[in-house]
């Protein structure tokens, strides 16, 4: 894709304009809990040793390592966010207007630029299916912009390997070297075994993953005969999207894939926000700050407790 840091401009002029103003008053200046889940300044997490306070202890890694683990708290610091994208070829598609690339880009912009706003740094890594691309994580409207330009820039690849989202995530992990916010945006369209590394990444990092969908993906009307297009591979097949059969055949594979990804996000302990391409922004991120403050709920009955 094509693009210009006038492009990346307009865009984050837009959206400032029609997003984070409305969210601004929306939240009612809740940013801490939005981005610190816990309420609490989470800094990082270690083993269990004699003395610790129990109260203390991570369940969730426990249970996952087998090793017992203690959350370590600091005081108040500035945060630093990164956003694993996922530009791979299956997100080339799109029926509301726009592509799930595009809802990648502007939720990007808009929870980039909340960061960067109240002087915290924002970061990137890109991964188009074959190779990964490091945008440093620094602060100020500048690089908003700049870390834009580099995702509306990202070249749109017409055939790539099938997606492994898990290596991905591996090597991100390796990459960033202090506890963040991590935001791994993606439509999970991927090769098995996504969960572990997602987990893993969870252990060390606020992780939340952002999917990203279609309503077609969902729900196939009747459209007559159309050519269906493997979004990886580039393989193509016509099919009779008349036939009610097949229509039902699909909704019930939807519903599998539903079910798997959401089991997925359960085994890996990581909270997953869906948003899809005909979402409202605006409404989309504040479920993204209900489902924080749910967190923080819970974290703070489980050190209560």
């Amino acid at each position: 894709m094509s693009s210009s840091p006038r492009q990346a401009e307009r865009l984050l002029g837009r959206l400032e304009w029609t997003v984070a103003r409305r969210l601004d008053g929306l939240l009612q200046g809740d940013y801490r809990t939005l981005f610190r889940g816990a309420g609490l300044d989470f800094a990082d997490l270690r083993e269990y040793h004699a003395g610790d306070d129990v109260r203390h202890i991570d369940w969730n890694v426990t249970a996952r390592t087998g090793v017992p683990h203690v959350r370590v708290f600091t005081e108040d610091r500035d945060m630093t966010a990164w956003f694993l994208l996922d530009l791979s070829p299956s997100l080339d598609f799109g029926s509301a207007g726009q592509d799930k690339r595009q809802a990648l880009v502007e939720f990007t912009a808009v929870m980039a630029r909340l960061f960067a706003h109240r002087g915290n740094k924002a970061g990137a890594i890109l991964f188009d299916g074959v190779a990964d691309r490091l945008v440093p994580a620094r602060t100020g409207r500048r690089h908003v912009q700049y870390l834009i330009d580099k995702a509306l820039a990202h070249p749109r690849r017409l055939r790539a390997p099938p997606t492994d989202l898990g290596a991905f995530l591996d090597r991100a992990a390796a990459a960033i070297r202090r506890r963040a916010m991590v935001f791994v945006v993606s439509d999970f369209v991927s090769v098995p075994g996504w969960e572990g590394p997602l987990g893993r990444l969870g252990d060390r990092h606020e992780t939340v993953a952002v999917r990203l969908t279609d309503p077609l993906e969902l729900n196939l009307p009747d459209l007559g005969l159309i050519p269906f297009e493997d979004a990886e591979s580039g393989d193509q097949l016509m099919v009779d999207t008349s036939d009610p059969g097949f229509r039902g055949r699909f909704a019930d594979a939807a519903a599998q894939w539903e079910e798997a990804l959401a089991a997925g996000f359960e085994r890996a302990g990581i909270d997953a926000l869906e948003l899809r391409t005909d979402d409202d922004l605006v409404e989309a991120i504040l479920r993204f700050a209900g489902m924080r403050r749910a967190r923080a709920r819970l974290n703070q009955g489980g050190v209560a407790a």
